[in-house]
């Protein structure tokens, strides 16, 4: 290794040690819950495989279903909000939405943070949002965790959840996804642990090098600020695991993607203004942003522009999405979420 890259390797190692932080203060920004109107709950659909299964539906609204779907491999009951496709007379695709650190169990979500459900309305796509997976990244656990419990969400996404979202929605069997942050990289483990279940990816500020030192340490402290203890995610730094679970290193299989990755520089930009609507509450909540949440997105940046190198020199074809600017925050990803809409759309076969 040169002395250049010595050096950016320790300077990116301090910057995610520093930033983890802001995991809970811009990941996790908390906004209220509105209050939806229930109606009468509709018959459910399918057993998948391993005998997981919906076991009740409840109309939200017009175009809103939460589903509760047991997981076998983790024995328990999985919320799952879908919001259906503009036009359901013929069978549609399907875009698998993630949340962050939180999973979706806080108010840190899609939903409640930005405008993308709106965006997405008009949009012949169903869209599914599982509510669960705080800190786990999505992914299965070798063990039990004392405080996070069971975790067998790669199980869930790629074999349990699928089918029943299918035989349920009567989709056209195309699915995309995409997440933000932690899920960020699970988004990029998902397609590579069930090649040709996805046909499009849209990463967010995630890090894809988990094995690397600089990513190792990193998914420790955000699996740490759960509460949960990685050696029951993946073992210790030198377990093969971490290897076998890390799409930098297995960036080949996501050859046939269509591929959107993205990453600001940790600058402050125009979402970053005192008591903006994406911005932490009062000038605390805007330092907190633009210099743990900077830090953080500036950690992301590494290792995207990383991936970017991988990918390229593998003859991989992705959209990569580098603005001169953005803290690790909520008005990002809207804007990410739109500008990747025509690369999920492509792989769905949707318009742009």
């Amino acid at each position: 290794m040169t002395s250049t890259e010595e050096i950016d390797r320790v300077r990116a190692k301090k910057i995610w040690g520093g930033a983890v932080v802001a995991l809970t203060a811009t990941v996790l920004l908390p906004i209220a819950a509105g209050t939806a109107t229930a109606a009468p709950a509709v018959p459910t659909a399918g057993v998948s495989a391993n005998s997981s299964k919906i076991v009740s539906t409840e109309h939200v609204d017009d175009r809103t279903l939460r589903l509760q779907v047991y997981s076998a491999s983790m024995d328990r009951n999985i919320e799952i909000d879908v919001q259906r496709a503009a036009d359901t007379s013929e069978p549609r695709p399907v875009l698998y939405l993630l949340n962050g650190a939180g999973g979706g169990e806080d108010s840190a979500t899609w939903q409640q943070q930005t405008d993308a459900l709106n965006f997405l309305r008009d949009k012949n796509v169903e869209v599914v949002q599982p509510v669960g997976g705080a800190f786990s990244y999505y992914t299965d656990w070798r063990a039990s965790d004392p405080t996070l419990g069971v975790n067998k969400w790669k199980t869930f996404l790629t074999r349990e959840l699928p089918p029943l979202i299918d035989g349920a929605l009567n989709t056209n069997g195309r699915n995309a996804i995409a997440g933000l942050s932690m899920a960020g990289t699970s988004v990029l483990q998902l397609p590579i642990a069930a090649p040709g279940l996805y046909k499009s990816v849209a990463a967010y500020s995630g890090c894809a090098q988990i094995s690397d030192p600089v990513g190792y340490n990193f998914v420790n402290l955000v699996v740490a600020a759960g509460g949960g203890n990685t050696m029951n995610m993946y073992g210790p730094k030198d377990d093969p695991m971490w290897a076998e679970n890390d799409p930098y290193v297995h960036a080949d299989q996501l050859r046939g993607l269509d591929l959107y990755i993205s990453s600001g520089t940790g600058l402050p930009g125009p979402w970053d203004t005192l008591d903006g609507p994406h911005t932490l509450p009062g000038v605390g909540g805007l330092v907190n942003q633009t210099t743990l949440g900077g830090a953080l997105e500036a950690a992301t940046n590494y290792c995207t522009h990383n991936m970017q190198v991988k990918l390229g020199q593998l003859g991989i074809p992705a959209t990569f999405d580098f603005p001169p600017y953005g803290t690790h925050s909520w008005g990002y990803w809207q804007d990410e979420l739109k500008k990747s809409w025509p690369v999920l759309a492509s792989g769905l076969g949707l318009p742009a």
